[in-house]
């Protein structure tokens, strides 16, 4: 891991403080958590632009005919195999 510091104003880091407290959390998994999910948020945020300016193609969108994963074949029966 890397170390990462940065200041904050003490009203935010009171708040960090005791949401970590309450979550059970420490300080820094805290902030790393929000960290990741602020930056998840920044990602999809980034998709949906692009996504918009290109949009998927019909060829892309094929999949969405599929209507199971699952195999073609009942396998059930392979359950008890011996190898």
């Amino acid at each position: 891991m890397t170390m990462l510091t940065c200041r904050m104003a003490d009203t935010e880091a009171t708040r960090v403080r005791e949401a970590a407290e309450t979550l059970g959390l420490s300080v820094s998994q805290m902030i790393r958590e929000a960290l990741r999910r602020y930056l998840n948020s920044v990602g999809a945020e980034h998709d949906v632009e692009v996504y918009g300016r290109m949009p998927l193609r019909s060829d892309e969108l094929s999949i969405m005919s599929i209507q199971s994963c699952l195999p073609a074949e009942d396998w059930s029966d392979w359950a008890d195999a011996s190898g």
